[in-house]
């Protein structure tokens, strides 16, 4: 998959806490008309060098977390001027992806 630019709706804003007591200390939203495994929309994982929380987000596709575990992978969008590593995306949402067993798939 190509690097796209994409829109985010955040609806779990760095700070949100979700029922099981995960606090997101990143942006964390979905690709509204992009459905997933799930049969809901896209969800992403947003890598900014704001820590801010914020409604929405338009950045580039930088990696997939692929889930062997799950019905769905998560998308990973970040600004276009910053790279990551396999490493470094992990880090950011293990918050998250401790729980499932996944891995990351960077996006050319």
């Amino acid at each position: 998959m190509e690097r796209l630019q994409l829109k985010v709706t955040i609806d779990r804003p760095v700070g949100y806490q979700d029922d099981f007591g995960n606090i997101y200390p990143i942006n964390y939203g979905y690709i509204a008309g992009v459905i997933a495994g799930d049969g809901e929309e896209q969800d992403a994982y947003v890598l900014s060098t704001s820590d801010e929380p914020l409604n929405e987000f338009t950045g580039y596709l930088v990696a997939i977390i692929r889930r062997k575990d799950d019905v769905e992978d998560k998308w990973v969008v970040a600004e276009a001027n910053q790279s990551y590593s396999a490493q470094e995306i992990y880090q950011a949402v293990e918050f998250l992806e401790k729980y499932f067993d996944s891995e990351v798939e960077l996006v050319k």
